[in-house]
């Protein structure tokens, strides 16, 4: 096999932005999503294999319906996901662990994430959310200068100022689109049909598009990116998976609440799964 067919299964299963959606335990009682506690570092990003870098799951006592018309295909792609992140990604997350302190990989998190900013900015702004997309552009200019290239954050360290949410597929959620159906893509993992448009539109505006055209080396930097990620976040998706009665739609309702929390900003904003909290 190609090692760079390798590392983009690593890098596409990725927990961390994946969509790189800290960590606590999840719980679910009968006919109810998996619950979660507010950590301490709310600018955490969780990192659950086929959730992408999703920032956090919402929990919600409010029964919903997700439509999931393909259930059975679904939950084949959710077993392979499961594999590959139990037999490839976490024991390559372990070596890296040893060769890289926590200090360093935390610094490395900051700058993707600092890479990451035109996503945000430019989708706030397309929601009318301009005083984030400003907010934005003021984290970006302190981190990468004073935070030297964004591996360190001064601004949510020093200056409070905490980085936004935004996304195409929250950006067509605001106009109107709805969800549709539930897909667990193999590899990318869990998302509703219209953030599956949004993931495609969200790589137009990541910037190594384009400072990386060539796609091997591009696939190379994000499967980095999302080991290094997930390196931080070791042990929540055990923990997920431990304490849910069913994984699979625990991690489908999480999955469906949280985007919907972002969507809908008059709804409970969703939390983030608790547990270590990365070294600052």
């Amino acid at each position: 096999m190609n090692g760079a067919t390798l590392i983009l299964a690593i890098a596409l299963l990725g927990c961390a932005g994946c969509r790189s959606a800290s960590p606590a335990t999840s719980q679910q009682a009968a006919g109810a999503s998996p619950a979660a506690a507010i950590p301490a570092d709310t600018n955490a990003e969780v990192n659950l294999p086929g959730i992408g870098n999703a920032p956090g799951l919402m929990l919600s006592a409010q029964p919903i319906t997700v439509s999931d018309p393909i259930e059975p295909v679904n939950r084949a792609f959710f077993y392979f996901n499961d594999k590959l992140y139990f037999w490839v990604l976490k024991p390559v997350c372990q070596g890296y662990n040893v060769v890289l302190p926590q200090v360093a990989r935390r610094d490395v998190k900051n700058f993707f994430s600092n890479i990451a900013t035109p996503i945000r900015l430019v989708n706030c702004a397309l929601q009318a959310e301009f005083t984030s997309s400003w907010i934005e552009l003021e984290r970006f200019g302190i981190n990468t200068t004073v935070g030297v290239l964004g591996f360190e954050d001064p601004a949510r360290n020093k200056w409070n100022i905490a980085k936004q949410d935004g996304d195409f597929g929250q950006t067509l959620g605001r106009y109107g689109v709805g969800p549709s159906i539930y897909i667990n893509w193999p590899l990318l993992g869990p998302m509703c049909a219209r953030d599956s448009v949004g993931y495609v539109g969200d790589l137009f505006l990541d910037p190594f598009t384009y400072l990386v055209p060539q796609f091997w080396y591009n696939v190379d930097i994000k499967a980095y990116d999302t080991v290094n990620a997930t390196s931080l976040h070791l042990g929540d998706y055990e923990d997920f998976k431990k304490n849910a009665i069913d994984p699979y739609i625990s991690l489908r309702d999480a999955t469906y609440q949280y985007r919907r929390g972002l969507v809908n900003k008059d709804e409970e904003k969703s939390t983030r799964p608790a547990g270590p909290v990365p070294v600052e």
